[in-house]
């Protein structure tokens, strides 16, 4: 089993990104495989990723807690709007997740998440490990 495989297999992985001060920032996502090999979920907050696709993702629990018994993995991210994989991944993640991943969404469109807001979940980004 590939270490995409064993992560995916994960219900939440921590997903960290960095701001261009390189100050990184971590985040909890849920994460599904890939027919092609990656990492998905789906997200609103990319931002980060426009200047740097570097990541690091490490199995946590729903609030983003690691154990010590892990370690981060490096990665690149890529982000889709449209296609065939951001099908594929919204897909996957409703599969995986049921009626939590329809909670979520409409939680966030009514406002009702954070600092998310409306469109949370919008957007897909792909994750290559190892790069």
């Amino acid at each position: 089993m590939t270490t995409a495989e064993q992560l995916a297999g994960e219900k939440y992985l921590a997903l960290t990104t960095f701001r261009r001060s390189g100050e990184p920032v971590t985040t909890p996502v849920r994460v599904v495989p890939v027919s092609d090999g990656r990492l998905g979920f789906c997200t609103a907050t990319t931002e980060r990723l426009a200047h740097d696709q570097r990541v690091q993702v490490e199995p946590c629990d729903v609030r983003g807690r690691t154990q010590e018994t892990t370690s981060p993995v490096d990665g690149r991210a890529e982000v889709v709007r449209s296609g065939a994989l951001f099908d594929e991944v919204h897909g996957r993640v409703r599969e995986k997740y049921g009626w939590t991943t329809t909670a979520t969404r409409l939680l966030a469109r009514l406002g009702l998440q954070g600092r998310r807001g409306p469109g949370h979940a919008d957007t897909v980004v792909l994750v290559s490990l190892g790069d």
